[in-house]
């Protein structure tokens, strides 16, 4: 099968190039959202990208939801680097442990940091556009016994927001050390069901592999 603007083209052709275009937008929608944040304006975003507003369209369904996959995107390589390989519903403690290395990202990956700081301004675009990978692990634990699984979206909904206002304080306003985003994500952690003692020995432990 050919294209039929362009019969030379097969095709993979085709596909290969919408899929470069496609990344090239998702790209520069990283760098928006590491200057300006979610609330930038398509005329912000196609300034920058130097593409008309027609090429977001060609490609997603509105700006929202370009800045939602950018971060995703973000979000999925950063993720990749933090488990180190360790599937992200192994165990509670190693999903507690990526979430702590997000507390320390700044010394790590720098961009990303600058992205999470800027986007964490509308909290709930952030929990929208990353929720997926958490959630999946949060219903394994639940089913396993390790947290309490009760009025289950509601704790989903509450510990999210939770953990967005403590990288809120920490990446934001600068609000809170990374020491104190621990002590406070073991607060959190009780939202779960966790005794504040289970809860201090997870986020008090080593991170070993983190540099």
């Amino acid at each position: 099968m050919v294209d039929r603007k362009n019969p030379g083209n097969p095709e993979g052709e085709v596909s290969s190039a919408t899929k470069r275009n496609r990344l090239a937008l998702i790209k520069s929608a990283q760098e928006v959202l590491a200057e300006i944040g979610p609330d930038a304006t398509v005329e912000q975003f196609v300034a920058h990208a130097g593409v008309s507003p027609t090429t977001i369209y060609n490609h997603f369904y509105n700006k929202e939801a370009l800045f939602k996959e950018a971060l995703a995107h973000a979000w999925k390589e950063w993720i990749n680097w933090a488990h180190g390989g360790i599937p992200a519903d192994d165990s509670l403690e190693t999903m507690i442990d990526v979430c702590r290395k997000l507390f320390r990202v700044a010394k790590t990956h720098p961009e990303f940091s600058r992205l999470i700081s800027k986007s964490l301004n509308s909290p709930g675009f952030v929990i929208e556009a990353v929720k997926a990978d958490g959630l999946s692990a949060m219903k394994s634990f639940a089913r396993q016994g390790h947290v309490n699984k009760a009025d289950f979206e509601k704790r989903v909904r509450l510990f999210s927001y939770c953990i967005a206002g403590i990288l809120h304080g920490v990446h934001t306003t600068n609000e809170l050390s990374p020491a104190d985003a621990d002590a406070s994500l073991g607060i959190a952690l009780t939202i779960w069901g966790l005794s504040p003692e289970s809860a201090h020995s997870i986020v008090s432990r080593p991170l070993s592999t983190f540099l």
